[in-house]
């Protein structure tokens, strides 16, 4: 099939597949079949910080009864804080820990598993390396451990789901913000959401900021716009169609190098770069459709559509080297350019009943996609050395002939079936399979060699939910996920990557949720996961074989949700341990995994001391880690606090102060090699204000 029949028929597969099936399953199952009274089903809402459910579970399950450790951030919670990126919104997530991403794109480490490409928008694929804006979104999922049933490739330690801002149809509402720090970074941003008729609204939120922060030449600016249409031709269907613009340029900044096995201290504010070379720019336009149907009370379906093309570029020069007894340190760099189109087409069909009296909510879906990548990569013709200072003196660079020319095509089948089943009022089972057929194909034009790999891996879901009480459950769950071998970018694909198995990952969890009350829930689990088929070359032949094995362990507690009616908390605590368990070239046995603190702390707290003035405390911690697997340098530990005001003027207008590292905290909180290390930001404070109408 040509790539043009093939792209249409990726979104005509998934509209077209399921719904013959789900109308002949309406109409093979009688009326007395003895189902359930009718399932009544609240999505996308929230009691302040406590979640009700999770758009990327793809199943109108509550929380509690979820076999896996979820953690949700809701709106209120993200504007409490402030917050307009993901990356700063992650560090309230205990068990993410936040990679530097070389100062140009989301990186995070998840359960022990580094990723540039577990990011997803409505629940559909949002792989290409940028930042990613919150402006537009409702909540950000975080759902930890292997995830191949839902989300197939990848996500081995877990995925980030943001869910977007909709229209409502009811009635007529907006919100217009502005903000401003101490560094004389700012933004502006309109939500607008406007009934056109009694089944037709539109919502439109836009964004415009200017970056800026402690880091010498440090600047940027995004604009974001993101308009939205959905009609409702009649109660039992939804149809929702939306595009997004985003355009980010700003500084690539990737630190300060170590010394003596530690960040360097004393030049938290100098930069290793050229403000003329160390440039990275973003345009990414998406556009999704989305049609929800109701075939009956207890029978849905939906269809989902996705288009994106990104266009980046970024340039680097950075310390290569530690800093010297001489008090040199090296510098190189690179530049790069990803072009990227993809499109991806899901279908879900989701049925909760009963046969037999035995209760069932059945997942049945399939997924098509398509992505072509074009990546380059030219490196510096020459490397310096200079001499350590407040502001250095960095030389002019100049680039080669192209180092990398690729362009890589990845097609993706899939397939997948759960039932998460009643046996009794106490006890239900969860149960699931998917298959995927992932083909890549990729041709090097410097030299001309193509290659290519097709792999078909079937990925398990199995689970167990014991409920003593309908407000608590004890679970244990097994999960597997996989990875092809050129990674989780697919940037390029070598002969040597063309010939090996995909990596796999396998999650063991077990755990308890208690619904305290309606407005508050405790999370607690114990997770080990294992990867394995981890690529290196043996010592002796030199050959790639694939004998990688690491393993993490952790404890994970979480509450969030009103512990008084004037008080809202979300807190969690994450113990984890993670090393390689066999030998190769990269690391020995023992050897710990890179940015894995033991202890990770984190709480957020608003109290409201009358109905217009509320506080708000934050407290993050994380104890020391290694910059990478060679384990040569230490990222301390640190706690950074923060606190907000809140003063409602009226109740359409509002005033918010948010102060973060209040007590000036000199620390370090990403890496990305042994010496690119990110300085954390020192006292800053942030004023916005808010109209509402």
């Amino acid at each position: 099939m040509n790539r043009p029949m093939y792209r249409f028929a990726s979104l005509l597969l998934a509209g077209t597949t399921l719904a013959p099936a789900a109308a002949y399953a309406n109409e093979l199952i009688p009326a007395d079949a003895g189902f359930a009274d009718p399932v009544i089903v609240v999505t996308g809402t929230a009691d302040g910080y406590r979640p009700v459910d999770a758009n990327a579970v793809k199943t109108p399950t509550p929380l509690v009864d979820v076999p896996q450790t979820i953690t949700v951030l809701t709106r209120e919670q993200l504007d409490d804080q402030g917050i307009t990126q993901l990356g700063d919104a992650l560090r309230y997530v205990p068990g993410v820990v936040l990679g530097q991403g070389e100062g140009h794109r989301d990186q995070i480490t998840l359960r022990g598993q580094n990723t540039t490409a577990d990011f997803y928008l409505d629940g559909l694929r949002d792989d290409t390396q940028y930042y990613r804006s919150l402006y537009n979104i409702e909540r950000v999922e975080v759902l930890k451990g292997a995830n191949a049933l839902l989300f197939g490739r990848g996500g081995g330690g877990g995925v980030i789901n943001r869910v977007s801002k909709t229209p409502d149809l009811d009635r007529v509402k907006g919100q217009a913000s502005a903000n401003v720090d101490s560094f004389g970074a700012f933004a502006l941003a309109a939500d607008l959401n406007q009934p056109l008729t009694d089944k037709i609204g539109g919502r439109l939120n836009a964004t415009y900021e200017e970056f800026d922060n402690h880091r010498q030449d440090f600047e940027g600016r995004f604009i974001g716009v993101n308009p939205t249409l959905a009609f409702e031709p009649g109660d039992a269907t939804r149809v929702e169609l939306a595009y997004n613009y985003d355009d980010d340029r700003r500084i690539t900044d990737r630190g300060v190098p170590s010394r003596g096995g530690k960040p360097l201290t004393g030049f938290d504010d100098t930069f290793f770069g050229r403000t003329d070379l160390n440039i990275a720019t973003v345009k990414a336009h998406i556009a999704q459709a989305r049609v929800d149907h109701d075939l009956a009370d207890n029978l849905s379906f939906n269809v989902l559509g996705q288009y994106s093309h990104t266009d980046k570029y970024y340039g680097n020069v950075f310390a290569s080297s530690a800093v010297s007894n001489a008090n040199t340190v090296g510098l190189t760099g690179y530049d790069s350019g990803t072009l990227r189109d993809s499109w991806v087409g899901q279908a879900n069909l989701v049925w909760t009943g009963q046969t037999g009296g035995i209760g069932h909510t059945l997942l049945a879906g399939v997924e098509a996609a398509d992505q072509d990548t074009q990546a380059t990569r030219r490196n510096t013709t020459s490397n310096a050395i200079v001499t350590l200072a407040e502001r250095i003196t960095v030389p002019s660079f100049s680039y080669g002939p192209f180092t990398n020319n690729t362009r890589t095509n990845v097609r993706t089948l899939s397939a997948y079936l759960q039932d998460q089943v009643e046996l009794a009022s106490f006890l239900q089972l969860v149960a699931g399979v998917r298959f995927d057929e992932f083909r890549i194909t990729g041709r090097n034009a410097i030299n001309n060699v193509g290659t290519s790999r097709t792999d078909r891996k079937w990925s398990p879901r199995f689970g167990v939910v014991i409920k003593p009480q309908s407000n608590m459950s004890f679970y244990g769950s097994f999960t597997r996920s996989f990875l092809p071998q050129s990674g989780d970018q697919f940037g390029a694909l070598d002969p040597v990557q063309a010939t090996l198995a995909p990596e796999q990952f396998e999650n063991l969890e077990a755990g308890v949720k208690w619904d305290i009350n309606p407005g508050l829930a405790f999370t607690a689990a114990a997770y080990r996961l294992d990867r394995d088929n981890s690529r290196f070359n043996n010592p002796i032949t030199g050959l790639p074989e694939l004998s990688g094995k690491t393993r993490t362990k952790g404890i994970e507690l979480q509450l969030a949700g009103r512990v008084m009616p004037d008080l809202q908390v979300s807190m969690g605590y994450t113990l984890q341990d993670g090393e390689v368990r066999s030998q190769t070239t990269a690391a020995p046995v023992g050897r710990k995994l890179s940015q894995l603190p033991r202890h990770q702390f984190a709480a957020w707290t608003r109290y409201e001391v009358t109905k217009q003035l509320g506080l708000g405390l934050g407290v993050t911690h994380q104890s020391d880690s290694f910059a990478t697997i060679s384990n040569a340098v230490t990222l301390p530990a640190f706690t950074r606090v923060d606190a907000a005001v809140f003063y409602d003027v009226s109740d359409r207008f509002s005033v918010q102060l948010n102060v973060e590292n209040l007590t000036d905290t000199d620390y370090f909180p990403a890496a990305h090699t042994d010496n690119n290390i990110s300085t954390g930001e020192p006292l800053n404070a942030r004023i916005s204000i808010k109209a509402k109408f």
